[in-house]
């Protein structure tokens, strides 16, 4: 294996450093709750993960979507693709914390607007088992609902684990004849240190995964 190797350091060896964000290569995710008025929120996450049919969102304790989930658990989670990634980032440039609700985190980038899907240039898309619209575009969407909802070590942020109750999957991406999605033809918009990126070629896969390919031999 080859590794990039920094101008100035040796291969091999490893600077003691401070990195003011951890987002290490992270999948971003288009996080929909219900609001107070029955309305409803999209947010943009990059702290997101999955372990059997639970996920676990890493959020903001200040803002719409924690408040959000604490009273009202429904919500659910879409996944873009790499070419929505402009996007999702307008999407960060909003919030849905209106003028006077107290202080909002990052609020001197963040602009109120109450209707993120227009905003984001995305379509509302009702769900089968849960109030919160899936995000039409994504084309994996993960209904759900928060079973526990809790600050975190630093009390900075919210730790939340929610349930998966129903996953839609766009056929092109789904395994003929099977429950299972291609990796192949599945690539998610990965947050990498707050730059945007998707997936390159496949490099192998795990000894139990259940859609096994011969991945292409690296270029030597």
């Amino acid at each position: 294996m080859h590794l990039a190797q920094h101008p100035t350091a040796p291969a091999g060896r490893h600077l003691a450093i401070t990195p003011s964000v951890l987002y290490f290569g992270t999948p971003v995710a288009l996080l929909t709750t219900e609001n107070p008025d029955g309305t409803f929120n999209l947010a943009p996450i990059s702290s997101a993960w999955a372990l059997g049919q639970v996920v676990v969102l890493g959020l903001g304790r200040e803002g719409r979507t924690g408040r959000n989930l604490a009273d009202r658990p429904e919500l659910v989670l879409s996944l873009p693709e790499p070419g929505q990634w402009a996007a999702v980032e307008r999407l960060g440039r909003l919030t849905g914390r209106p003028p006077g609700d107290g202080p909002r985190p990052g609020a001197r980038a963040a602009r109120y607007e109450p209707d993120k899907f227009t905003a984001g240039g995305f379509r509302a898309q009702p769900s089968e088992a849960v109030r919160p619209p899936r995000v039409a575009e994504c084309p994996i969407q993960l209904e759900a609902r928060a079973a526990r909802v809790a600050p975190d070590v630093s009390g900075d942020f919210l730790i939340v684990e929610a349930r998966v109750v129903k996953v839609h999957a766009d056929a092109r991406l789904v395994v003929p004849g099977t429950q299972h999605i291609d990796p192949a033809a599945w690539s998610p918009l990965i947050y990498n240190f707050r730059h945007y990126f998707g997936l390159g070629s496949e490099l192998g896969h795990s000894g139990i995964s259940e859609t096994p390919r011969e991945a292409a031999p690296s270029p030597a």
